[in-house]
């Protein structure tokens, strides 16, 4: 991609590729984006609803059927919709948490304790509050539809009214919310069957296990995979149970990895053969090759995560939130113990059961099970999980019927608005607190995981900055690497703009695609022999066109070093140590591409712009209970004067 701009070509490209390299920050970014479909959604079911129900409710009960040969499976488009599109979604949940799980923030196992029974006991207590009002009623079967949270519009209501930089604020909500889901398909499948059927569901175990034996015997073929998922989508569609459980299922049965640098030197080896014999056989074979690299969770997440966000669950919203508001139901909403309860175990239930849990786990644990987050976030986190929406009213759906569903659907709709109200009133008292302990309200004090299994050591590293910065900020990067030649003045702008920030350069050289890149990484240490690593690395990096022998003896003159000595150095090699020490330590903290950057120890994902990589110093600072000393360099002055004139000024980061 050429750009007569190339800082906004490169910040293009990566924000992009940050979308789809960055599991977590992706899934956040589309979850955030489909929720404001869902919300053009509901409101158009229920304008629809209000101006002709006829219509509404004659469409989603047409009836569809599939048939081969004599049998036939026959439902309305809203089963369709709710049983059939819905299991993507839950596909995608299922794969979410898997990826957690194995490569996420859950591979400590122990940090799953806490939020998973915080999310329990945020289902417990609405549940309770809900059986206490609507006691005696017939509408307390419908006390299922209480439990969950919906993901998509929580994380979505998060990014608006939460703070700009926490990823873990949202890492914490993810995984309260997906324990939620995850209970309550199981409830749903358990407590809310139709007909039940004990031998269509030991056909669906059956089925189960052929997939698991699959999988054992390494077979990666996407079709086969989704064969056995419909079959046992169709047996648990018979067995009486909602169906919607076997994309969970199936997502919780895909592993997740990050790939490997000799898998993605492998993929490059093959891809470089189809660029000298382009092939369809080899075509076929670098597809293939690079294919494997991923892990299956990643493929399916890209392929079905925009299908369910922007698709599946906005047709979800319009066939079920279209209710007619008139004054009938808003005076039986009133006094209806529906209505009453579910906005009361949303609203009061939902908190009070998070964050006094978080509370007593914390308390009784000795501090060593603790929430990721502040307090105030913890209590944002309850609050907004009061939206309970989706799942909600699938569950309502099945639960209950006639005046009482209505009244569900409006107290759900209440309970959501109410939610969002309140955890924007959260968030506004968190930000008018001080710099300090606002940092501590929303980040807490609980240590992150560190991703950088090599801490940084100025008696070997390359660093610039202050020894005692409070935020270090690591790049793998390889000297013939276009993107790294793009981030650099990205990196040299957050200097100069965060004076107590220190930056650490460590080689990774992809012989692979950039062949001269191992010897440009040894003349750099040539010159770090003379003192000189910082000047050859930013020649280098300037001139990423002309990197051979020749050129890197022209830097070196042009630097003034002694030649000798540099010439001498390069003929023995003596880099090389110390170049492969770096790529070892890339590999124990799973780097495989170039610009990496690492930010206090903590992996870096998304683009690598300046808003980006400002943003993750900021959360630094913050989690650091420090505040930057924030200098922007005016129009003509030197950084190095406008640091020594302003010393000492400083500005909080954000919120």
């Amino acid at each position: 991609m050429t750009s007569s701009n190339p800082r906004r070509g490169w910040s293009d490209r990566t924000t992009w590729e940050g979308r789809f390299n960055a599991p977590l920050r992706a899934f956040l970014h589309t979850e955030t984006g489909g929720a404001r479909v869902v919300v053009i959604a509901a409101l158009a079911a229920l304008v629809w609803a209000n101006l002709h129900t006829s219509s509404y409710e004659s469409l989603w009960s047409t009836s569809f059927s599939v048939q081969f040969g004599d049998w036939r499976v026959a439902h309305d488009l809203r089963f369709w919709v709710n049983s059939g599109l819905m299991t993507f979604f839950f596909l995608v949940v299922g794969l979410e948490l898997r990826r957690e799980f194995d490569i996420g923030e859950l591979r400590e196992r122990r940090r799953l304790a806490l939020p998973m029974l915080a999310g329990i006991a945020g289902m417990l207590v609405p549940v309770g509050i809900y059986l206490a009002i609507t006691a005696g009623h017939t509408s307390a079967a419908g006390w299922g539809a209480v439990m969950a949270t919906d993901t998509a519009l929580a994380l979505g209501a998060l990014a608006v009214f939460g703070p700009r930089f926490s990823d873990r604020l949202r890492g914490f909500l993810l995984t309260v919310s997906v324990i939620d889901d995850l209970v309550a398909i199981a409830v749903l499948a358990i407590a809310y069957p139709h007909h039940p059927s004990p031998t269509a569901l030991l056909v669906a175990a059956a089925i189960f296990g052929v997939v698991l034996l699959v999988r054992a015997l390494g077979v990666r073929f996407g079709p086969v995979f989704a064969l056995l998922g419909v079959a046992a989508w169709v047996a648990v569609s018979e067995s009486g149970v909602d169906p919607v459980v076997v994309g969970l299922v199936m997502g919780l049965l895909t592993y997740a990895y990050a790939p490997g640098r000799t898998e993605l030197e492998q993929a490059s080896d093959q891809f470089r053969l189809f660029r000298e014999q382009p092939t369809p056989q080899l075509a076929r074979m670098a597809q293939a090759r690079l294919n494997s690299t991923l892990s299956p969770n990643e493929r399916l997440q890209t392929l079905y995560h925009p299908l369910a966000s922007y698709l599946v669950v906005p047709l979800f919203a319009l066939a079920n939130v279209g209710i007619v508001i008139d004054g009938e139901l808003l005076a039986a909403a009133v006094t209806s113990p529906v209505t009453i309860g579910v906005v009361a175990a949303y609203i009061v239930g939902k908190p009070v059961g998070i964050v006094v849990t978080s509370w007593l786990v914390t308390r009784l644990s000795g501090n060593r099970l603790r929430p990721p987050v502040g307090w105030v976030a913890v209590t944002g986190v309850g609050t907004i999980s009061g939206i309970g929406f989706t799942v909600a009213l699938l569950i309502a759906t099945h639960a209950l019927s006639g005046p009482a569903l209505d009244e569900a659907k409006l107290g759900i709709l209440v309970s959501t608005i109410g939610a969002s109200v309140i955890t924007w009133l959260v968030f506004r008292f968190a930000a008018r607190l001080p710099p300090a302990r606002r940092a501590r309200a929303l980040l807490g004090v609980t240590e992150g995981i560190v991703d950088l299994m090599l801490p940084v050591d100025p008696k070997r590293d390359h660093v610039r900055g202050s020894d005692d910065a409070p935020v270090t900020v690591v790049e793998y990067g390889d000297f013939e690497c276009p993107y790294c030649g793009q981030a650099e003045p990205v990196v040299r702008d957050l200097l100069e703009a965060f004076a107590n920030v220190r930056y650490v350069w460590r080689h990774l050289p992809l012989t692979d695609v950039h062949p001269r890149a191992q010897l440009a990484a040894e003349a750099a240490e040539a010159a770090g022999e003379q003192g000189a690593f910082w000047e050859m690395h930013d020649l280098l990096l300037t001139h990423q066109g002309a990197l051979d022998a020749p050129d890197v003896l022209g830097y070196a003159d042009q630097l003034g070093l002694d030649l000798d000595p540099f010439r001498e150095h390069m003929a023995e090699r003596r880099g090389v140590d110390r170049i492969a020490e770096d790529v070892d330590s890339a590999d124990l903290s799973g780097v495989t591409g170039t610009p990496t950057f690492f930010v206090n120890g903590r992996r870096h994902h998304g683009a690598y712009d300046m808003v980006a990589l400002s943003a993750a110093v900021q959360a630094a600072f913050a989690s650091a209970k420090l505040r930057p000393e924030y200098h922007r360099k005016p129009e003509g002055e030197d950084s190095k004067d406008e640091r020594s004139e302003d010393e000492g000024s400083k500005d909080e980061p954000a919120s």
